[in-house]
């Protein structure tokens, strides 16, 4: 099971993401995009503009969170920006079916998001065409919260459902991730790590990367 590092953009400082992305660009394996609409989530973070222009500075695989009350209305555009996944919320949108091959028509790679407090029997239904199934470990929409240790037992529902239909989905943890909450994660059975201040925040954004790492067992 291939481990993936996957830094979020949000905390990177906006006033210089060129060198943000570069800092970090040969030692994570995705970058990950918070596109937060205000609706859906209190927050507004960034949209289509901000990924067209990153894009021409990075060939890093494209992560797209989108935390939208509409996650399936820019789908072209999305992938005209240059994001390689979108990931939504099971609670905006609980038949995501026709998004998915809507995102597939497209050439965008397809997932689900699943809150902390949403029973992960929601997402069962869609796991099969899902390239990753994400489990928020903090409420979506604010950087730097604690990780819930609660959602563990789901990462390992969301592992043992993948095993038993042979299938290939990535399981991602986001939320609160450190050395010591990536290595419960993964040891539950998650293998997509979502660190937004652990990486950005870091003084040595490499050395932090490394170290996650060395925490998930690689």
């Amino acid at each position: 099971m291939t481990s993936l590092i996957a830094p979020s953009l949000l905390a990177a400082d906006f006033s210089r993401l060129e060198a943000e992305i570069s800092g970090v660009e040969a030692d994570v394996d995705w970058l990950h995009l918070d596109v937060m609409d205000g609706h859906f989530v209190p927050n507004i973070s960034f949209g289509i503009p901000v990924i067209t222009s990153i894009r021409t500075v990075t060939d890093l695989y494209f992560d797209c969170h989108l935390m939208t009350t509409n996650p399936d209305a820019f789908l072209p555009e999305l992938a005209d920006a240059g994001a390689n996944l979108v990931t939504m919320h099971i609670e905006a949108l609980p038949d995501p079916t026709v998004a998915a091959e809507r995102a597939r028509d497209v050439g965008l790679d397809f997932g689900v998001v699943c809150n902390p407090g949403t029973p992960v029997s929601e997402v069962e239904p869609f796991i099969e065409f899902c390239d990753v199934v994400l489990a928020m470990s903090v409420a979506p929409g604010f950087g730097g919260q604690p990780f819930d240790t609660a959602v563990l037992h789901k990462v390992t529902t969301l592992r043992e459902w993948v095993e038993k239909k042979g299938l290939s989905t990535d399981i991602q943890i986001d939320g609160g991730i450190t050395p010591e909450t990536a290595r419960l994660a993964a040891n539950a059975g998650a293998n997509a790590f979502v660190a937004g201040t652990a990486i950005f925040g870091a003084a040595n954004p490499s050395a932090a990367v490394a170290e996650l790492r060395r925490a998930i067992g690689e």
